[in-house]
């Protein structure tokens, strides 16, 4: 059906706008995907701009439902609440490396239309701010700006639009003109492009965008331009060629690119902290690996960075501000970015393990063993549409899927079903503590026969006791009694059985029931409001009272739970 234009950059063709870029994305997702070489060959950048126009949508959305539902006579919402909408959904929905940049693209444009607080729409010449203010604060988000890559094609756009008079419709064709041109010419500004015979996708993506910008202005798409289009009679170099994987220049801007290697994990975290802490975060990432990416602003920041320590980089949040929905993928030993190689983009691994962790400090440890991890906030449990986002991620042919909570069981069931009918052979362990898990990793050899690691996965996390101490948050009967908030209670395989005044006294109560049917290895992960010394004194008591028992301590994080325990 075709779109009414919008005369006027409004609330409503803010939501239009989002709209039919999110169409636009969806059309266009496998053909981006497929031309994806920098700065990771990893075949998801259309999906990565999908999944960040989904959340900006979804904001967008959100606002005028609000106001719908208020009392009558129905009022839309104004441009600056329509504007912060779409920024904020983009900024905690990036993802990857392009996903961040479209983010703080969206937010730049918002700075503009939600100036005027009281505004109720702008023209082209507010719209022609706005998208110099994107391709600006674009740039400046990037630790090492790149060209050849969207920030070009979205200078061009902002370039092309400031030369331009006129209406909405007229700044935004311009815009797109200009973004056309520029990615037509990225394969001579990045080698990698050229020796693969494509474009940037990030670029190709925001053109995307911006066609959907022009059709909510004018009715009429511009269309999304095929390669050929893009690349003149001739086609670019290397044209009819496969598209090759290949890393040559990291963010840096490195020349020389055959021997490069770059960095094994892409983390990427959401953050509360304030200006000055970001601004060490920064200093502090740019040391530990490339692609650095931070954006937003006003308490909340979108990093996105490739590294070689995951663990490092998540440390490095946590002594800045508040990390969350921590999001880590390995980009795998046959990976492009970590070869160099001229392999086909994001060949599929053969197994991979995805596990919801309840704090960030398991996070590096999961990862160390191979893990694809899903962070599950205390009080904020990933949904099935995150667990399957993780799996298509871990991209494997076999994936075991470790939920480490009894809640999650179903959650995790319908993650998997989904993932099945993606071809992918999914096989769910019913972990219910973060413990279980670790044992069930300890005995992983991805090399056997799927079922065989399945079978002793399985056969380790159900040998596990699990515990855990926490503090009652009010009156209520347990198996043990009746506890009152504030009271120190210590669950065993999920029920009450101890409940005590004091922390470390109620965990040497919990460790010594279990304990009591024999044990080899006591694993104790602390959470970041654990006492001093419990932990030593835990220890102590394993010494002294249990022989050939043996201890391992991790560090949780802001998991939920004072302490969990594992015995094997």
């Amino acid at each position: 059906m075709a779109q009414v234009p919008q005369t006027f950059f409004d609330a409503l063709a803010v939501r239009t706008w989002c709209g039919l870029a999110l169409s636009a994305l969806g059309r266009a997702r496998e053909e981006i995907d497929a031309i994806n070489v920098y700065p990771v060959a990893d075949g998801d950048t259309g999906t990565n701009l999908y999944l960040t126009v989904e959340s900006a949508a979804t904001a967008v959305e959100a606002v005028f439902a609000g106001h719908e539902a208020g009392s009558a006579p129905v009022q839309p919402p104004s441009l600056a609440d329509a504007a912060h909408a779409m920024a904020h959904g983009a900024l905690i929905g990036a993802r990857g490396n392009s996903g961040t940049i479209l983010a703080q693209l969206l937010r730049g444009m918002a700075q503009v239309l939600a100036a005027e607080r009281e505004a109720t729409h702008t023209d082209g010449a507010g719209l022609r701010l706005a998208l110099r203010q994107a391709a600006d604060a674009a740039r400046q988000a990037v630790a090492h700006p790149v060209e050849g890559t969207v920030l070009t094609v979205a200078s061009a756009a902002a370039d092309a639009a400031g030369g331009a008079e006129g209406d909405c419709g007229t700044i935004a064709r311009a815009a797109h003109r200009g973004a056309c041109a520029a990615l037509a010419a990225t394969p001579e500004q990045l080698a990698v492009l050229e020796r693969a015979g494509v474009v940037d996708a990030g670029g190709r993506g925001l053109v995307a965008v911006l066609a959907a910008l022009v059709e909510t202005f004018t009715g009429e798409s511009p269309g999304m331009p095929g390669l050929s289009e893009l690349s003149g009679p001739a086609g670019p170099p290397g044209r009819g060629e496969p598209v090759r994987a290949g890393n040559a220049e990291r963010s840096q801007g490195a020349e020389s690119a055959e021997s490069a290697e770059g960095p094994a994990f892409e983390v990427i975290y959401l953050l509360e902290a304030d200006d000055a802490a970001v601004g060490r975060l920064r200093q502090r990432l740019d040391g530990l690996g490339d692609s650095l990416v931070v954006v937003g602003g006003d308490g909340l920041w979108n990093v996105h960075v490739h590294v070689d320590d995951a663990g490092a980089a998540v440390e490095a949040g946590v002594e800045a501000g508040r990390p969350y929905r921590i999001r880590i993928t390995h980009f795998g030993a046959d990976d492009a970015h970590t070869r160099g190689g001229e392999r086909p983009p994001r060949e599929r691994v053969q197994r991979a393990v995805v596990a919801v962790v309840p704090g960030e400090g398991l996070v590096g440890l999961y990862t160390e063993a191979g893990a694809t991890t899903v962070l599950a906030r205390p009080g904020e449990p990933p949904a099935s549409g995150e667990l399957v986002e993780a799996v298509r991620r871990a991209h494997a042919r076999e994936v075991v899927l470790l939920p480490n909570d009894a809640d999650l069981r179903h959650t995790a069931a319908a993650a998997a079903e989904q993932a099945r009918t993606e071809g992918i052979r999914v096989a769910l362990i019913p972990t219910r503590s973060a413990v279980q898990g670790i044992a069930a990793l300890a005995v992983h050899e991805p090399d056997r026969r799927f079922d065989e690691d399945v079978v002793s996965m399985t056969s380790a996390a159900g040998a596990t006791r699990y515990a855990e101490v926490v503090v009652a948050v009010r009156e209520s009967w347990t198996m043990a009694g009746i506890c009152q908030a504030g009271d120190v209670l210590g669950l065993v395989d999920g029920d009450v059985a101890v409940i005590g005044s004091d922390v470390a006294a109620t965990a040497e109560g919990v460790l010594d029931r279990m304990l009591s049917a024999g044990g080899e290895l006591v694993t104790l992960v602390l959470g970041d409001e654990a006492p001093e010394g419990v932990a030593e004194r835990l220890e102590s008591r394993v010494r002294e009272a249990y022989l050939a028992v043996d201890t391992v301590v991790y560090r949780g994080g802001r998991q939920g739970a004072l302490l969990l325990i594992g015995v094997e």
